[in-house]
């Protein structure tokens, strides 16, 4: 994605603690001097969301002016994702005069993950009641939810999405529905979705089959869904995918283009899902 973006050269750095990042970013900065190290950026990839952004403030204060360079999260592309998913169901309520995603239940299948969590912080910020589901238990949904509104100042709520009775009263509430599980599990059925009689959009992740939620296929970019009995339309993996390549790719543009350092995360990975999004 860097190359494909325009970087030149990218050094990868595998298993790196929180402990390493002061020693490897400081090395990275002073070695080249203050002109040379605005040719230097930054990425944390790995696969923690909140191990990704606490590695962000330990670089970001790693840095002494003049020699300060561009950082970039997005653990296993899940910023940039749930970036996507969230710019893609605002702009078809938005289209269908809805008003945006402020005051809508928004609920999160798949919620404890990173795309899932990060989502449902997302559409939390953007006005909505956010729910995020486990289905294992509350307690673990609780877990994530207490973390993210702890770190991160959101005010997200927790369900059991451990059996069917539990999901059809979620899903009858919902204004919109996200799905973030793991692939090629089906989080909701036809029988579950003839329950969301105030269901505006659903927005399914899952690229591999069967799909995550029925009736929604991997290509629909704003499709009714087949059925509905609240004419609500779908979302697929690969129209969230493409916005979420191409957040990527202006964002790690970005790093080396702008003229000072820039510190970018989930938010601004929102922001540019909005703006590409229309």
């Amino acid at each position: 994605m860097a190359y494909d973006a325009g970087w030149t050269a990218c050094t990868p750095y595998n298993d790196v603690t929180l402990d390493e990042v002061r020693d490897l970013v400081q090395d990275a900065i002073f070695s080249r001097g203050p002109k040379g190290v605005k040719r230097t950026g930054i990425f944390v990839g790995g696969r923690d969301t909140h191990l990704a952004m606490e590695m962000m403030q330990a670089a970001k204060k790693s840095m002494v002016p003049p020699f300060e360079v561009s950082l970039f999260a997005d653990p296993s592309g899940a910023f940039t994702t749930a970036a996507g998913m969230v710019a893609c169901v605002e702009r078809e309520l938005k289209k269908a005069n809805q008003g945006g995603l402020g005051e809508k239940k928004v609920v999160v299948f798949g919620g404890t993950g990173p795309v899932g969590s990060t989502a449902a912080m997302l559409a939390d910020n953007a006005g909505a009641e956010a729910v995020i589901v486990s289905h294992k238990s509350l307690a673990k949904a609780q877990s994530i939810v207490d973390l993210c509104n702890q770190r991160y100042g959101s005010s997200l709520s927790g369900a059991d999405g451990s059996n069917d009775a539990s999901v059809i009263a979620l899903v009858a509430e919902a204004d919109v529905v996200f799905n973030a599980a793991t692939e090629g599990v089906q989080v909701l059925n036809s029988s579950h979705l003839q329950k969301a009689g105030k269901l505006k959009v659903a927005c399914d992740a899952n690229a591999v089959p069967p799909e995550g939620i029925e009736g929604v296929g991997v290509m629909d970019d704003g499709v009714p869904i087949s059925g509905s009995p609240s004419g609500a339309i779908g979302i697929g993996a690969l129209a969230v995918g493409n916005v979420k390549y191409q957040t990527q790719h202006i964002l790690l543009k970005r790093m080396y283009e702008t003229g000072s350092p820039e510190f970018l995360d989930f938010n601004h990975a929102f922001e540019v899902a909005r703006e590409y999004v229309g």
